[in-house]
């Protein structure tokens, strides 16, 4: 069985990313999103909500996994007894970060490769941080996301400007 592992923060999930997904589940057997979590950023949703809104937008999908974790991504994959990362691609500058962390994952686990997919057109501008910052702003988000958590996001994004606001 080949499996894939595609990482990311998907703080929220995207467009872009459920292209993504969509795309590997086409080519792997199987296919785990896996919510990294990083220590270092405070994301808009906590990871097992992430996991929630992965798990609906990608419910249809029936060779796809969603789980989140810890550890590093290349322990987590050897666990999984994984042989491939998929890692999505917008411009030159992903590929030179994606290329160092790719290095250094197979270093740690030698059976792990990387295949990038590059973005479709239509999400190469697209990023999570994009869709937050517009979110705040009321933006129309149709276009960005998945029909089924736009919902979520407004709500979370409100109630965090809430929280804000009392905090001052």
């Amino acid at each position: 069985m080949r499996i894939a592992i595609y990482p990311g923060s998907f703080d929220p999930v995207t467009l872009g990313h459920l292209n993504i997904i969509k795309r590997a589940s086409a080519i792997f057997d199987k296919v785990i999103v896996c919510v990294l979590v990083n220590s270092g950023k405070k994301g808009l949703f906590e990871p097992e909500e992430r996991v929630e809104l992965i798990r609906r937008v990608a419910s249809g999908l029936a060779n796809v996994e969603v789980d989140y974790s810890t550890e590093l991504l290349a322990s987590y994959a050897k666990k999984k007894k994984a042989k491939v990362l998929v890692k999505g691609l917008r411009a030159m500058s992903d590929y030179e970060q994606e290329v160092q962390m790719a290095i250094i994952n197979s270093k740690l686990y030698p059976n792990l490769d990387t295949v990038f997919l590059p973005s479709s057109p239509k999400y190469t501008y697209l990023s999570s941080s994009v869709v937050k910052e517009m979110a705040r702003y009321g933006v129309d988000l149709t276009d960005f996301l998945p029909r089924e958590i736009i919902k979520d996001v407004k709500l979370k994004t409100e109630t965090e400007e809430k929280q804000e606001g009392a905090a001052e």
